[in-house]
């Protein structure tokens, strides 16, 4: 018999040798959808004292059917303690919407991880990868990417997740404003990669979703810890004045090189940096540490934006 961990009442095959369905850990298939753009974690009150299992903290997320088998063909440092996988997709029913995140099977590990992708759903389509940015920690999945994956190692992925970005052709057109603290930029890159290939099917074709603004609120400790950075300013190079960003970082203690320091604020995200984004056509992304996420929501709410407009993802 199978070695298997249960968990929420569900039984889950520690690897999978192939494409497999089993139920989602939530008791209903059934899941709504918006016609428009996003069904998403909306205005929760963020009161958790323990650290909870990834599985017991998404327990009623959606999650897809489909599991896939993946197999690890690139291992970059994206910084001293992040970790970027390249994964190779075996199944071609595997898919994802910007900002949603995986459940990570590995083999010969109990715990189960949980890791937004941090690419765009387009990466996916055209080449068959998915990619994941993992901080170091002494959690098994996480520890295991850092101490024992290699090239060639297998695991197993399912997709799940309440934030996404997804906008259909149809859709009235938004701003966006993405805000990010730490390595919760992971979800918030994807939707801005998303938006890139949004912007460029846009240029290409004439007749796709007509994409609006996006501006990325970016805050980390210092410039080393700020992943994805030269991506994000590659991206607002390829696409001035419909991509911007500023960093923000809190514990500078070297100089800042040249070539990011006309993106850099040294201090928090304030009030004055977002309340002249507030807009009826605008919507709010927030993902980081759920003190940051609780902080920027009060002060979106206080200055007028609509709580309908305000999505996050809550990660510990």
């Amino acid at each position: 018999m199978a070695h298997a961990t249960i968990y929420m009442g569900v039984t889950i095959p520690q690897f999978l040798r192939g494409a497999g369905r089993i139920c989602p850990a939530h008791s209903a298939l059934t899941v709504l959808r918006h016609s428009a753009f996003c069904y998403c974690t909306v205005n929760g009150t963020l009161k958790s004292k323990r650290k909870m299992d990834h599985l017991e903290r998404t327990a009623s997320n959606f999650r897809q059917e489909v599991i896939s088998q993946a197999k690890v063909c690139g291992i970059t440092n994206e910084s001293e303690t992040v970790k970027r996988l390249r994964l190779a997709i075996a199944n071609k029913d595997f898919t994802f919407k910007a900002g949603q995140w995986v459940d990570f099977f590995i083999p010969g590990v109990s715990v189960v991880g949980g890791f937004s992708m941090c690419s765009s759903p387009g990466l996916l389509e055209r080449e068959g990868i998915l990619e994941l940015a993992v901080k170091y920690t002494a959690h098994p999945p996480a520890h295991w990417i850092h101490t024992e994956c290699t090239l060639d190692s297998e695991v197993a992925l399912r997709v799940g997740g309440d934030f996404f970005f997804d906008p259909q052709p149809g859709d009235s057109p938004v701003k966006l404003v993405l805000i990010a603290g730490g390595v919760g930029i992971n979800p918030l890159f994807s939707i801005l990669l998303h938006v890139a290939d949004l912007h460029g099917y846009q240029e290409g074709k004439g007749n796709a979703y007509k994409m609006g603004t996006v501006k990325l609120y970016y805050s980390a400790k210092n410039t080393k810890e700020l992943l994805f950075k030269k991506n994000i300013l590659g991206l607002m190079n390829a696409f001035p004045g419909k991509i911007t960003c500023r960093f923000h970082v809190t514990q500078q203690s070297s100089q800042i090189c040249e070539e990011l320091q006309p993106y850099v604020t040294e201090g928090r995200i304030s009030e004055k940096d977002l309340e002249k984004h507030v807009s009826k056509d605008t919507l709010w992304y927030i993902c980081g540490p759920p003190p940051m996420i609780e902080s920027i929501s009060k002060l979106l709410y206080n200055v007028g934006v609509p709580r309908n407009c305000v999505f996050f993802e809550k990660w510990w």
